[in-house]
């Protein structure tokens, strides 16, 4: 259990850390202690705006306010002295936070130590700690980050139009294509997928015009995958579709991954539930372009990373490189 640090009033708790995860889905806080179990936790289902200069700071803040003054009360713990946050589209989303979310931090809470990141980077540091290796994050859509410890690269997370590919938008339109051929009668279509098309969808000349309105496009098509998955048992079509995906899974991590030593290399997101007719093309794609890398578990998730970057921020400790466009530190501490 670590230490009460002192002062001349007495004992108080050691400082905390603060760890956010800013996503699509909205907004997940964590506040803990180090040594002292597991973080309280809140979350918002309000996702964080964007606008002209990408991500909102003070929509983020004034979120994020409420639910770090209700922690600290919960726990009964100092305010934090590091803080990490992890925000979906930091790379190119993120001048206004760098700009005025490290200042917000430290006027509002008493934050000194800030990283500011990408998400790729807080699903890494959850998935591999601060070690050498590679992560592949894959939901609606899919990105590879891999470090040696002195830099960061990064393969695909270009969107569903130009990239993602393997991603969850990336199956569900294959399995889409697949079935629109079957009803044309083109070659590689696939009658199972057909069927699950139309009870999702209805008629498939219909299906232009379900889709391409909606401002969701990614997670619509997304929401299919599974239907591919579930047919890929018996259909040739949809192992196929899903074999594609994890050879594009692996040369993404192959693209990033270090190639000296015995990195890890770790999967992580809501895409590999979809359980063994993807898992298993996918180990089988990293065992033959990844011999040197060991397969491990990813350890947590992308809010569980931002815990540990504060931590290890808090403590002095933190050795993942520095990048402005996905890792941004500022007032280090101690």
């Amino acid at each position: 259990m670590a230490p009460a640090v002192t002062d001349a009033v007495g004992p108080r708790p050691s400082p905390g850390v603060l760890a956010v995860d800013s996503g699509g889905s909205g907004l997940r806080v964590a506040l803990g202690t180090p040594g002292r179990g597991a973080p309280a936790r809140r979350s918002s289902r309000v996702p964080v705006r964007t606008g002209p200069r990408g991500i909102d700071p003070a929509h983020l803040m004034e979120q994020l306010t409420p639910m770090v003054r209700a922690l600290t009360a919960e726990t009964g713990g100092d305010r934090p002295v590091a803080a990490a946050v992890g925000a979906a589209g930091f790379g190119t989303l993120g001048e206004a936070l760098r700009a005025e979310l490290p200042a917000a931090l430290a006027r509002e809470f008493g934050v000194r130590g800030i990283a500011l990141a990408s998400d790729a980077v807080t699903a890494y540091a959850g998935a591999l700690g601060c070690r050498p290796g590679a992560v592949v994050a894959a939901g609606t859509g899919l990105i590879a980050l891999g470090t040696d410890l002195t830099a960061w690269h990064r393969a695909d997370g270009w969107g569903h139009l130009l990239g993602d590919c393997g991603g969850g938008a990336w199956i569900g339109r294959a399995g889409l294509e697949a079935a629109l051929r079957a009803h044309d009668g083109r070659p590689g279509g696939s009658v199972p997928l057909l069927s699950r098309a139309e009870e999702r969808f209805g008629p498939m000349p219909g299906l232009p015009g379900v889709l391409y309105p909606r401002s969701d496009r990614p997670a619509v098509l997304a929401s299919f995958a599974p239907q591919v998955a579930a047919c890929a048992p018996g259909d040739p079509v949809a192992a196929g579709i899903l074999r594609a995906a994890a050879r594009h899974m692996a040369d993404a991590a192959a693209a990033v991954c270090p190639t000296g030593g015995e990195p890890r290399v770790a999967l992580t997101g809501g895409l590999f539930r979809l359980g063994d007719a993807l898992l298993a093309p996918v180990e089988e794609e990293l065992a033959r372009r990844l011999p040197h890398a060991r397969r491990t578990t990813a350890a947590g998730d992308p809010l569980d990373g931002a815990m540990r970057i504060a931590t290890d921020l808090a403590a002095g400790a933190l050795t993942l490189p520095d990048d402005e466009t996905v890792l941004y530190v500022v007032n280090r501490t101690p």
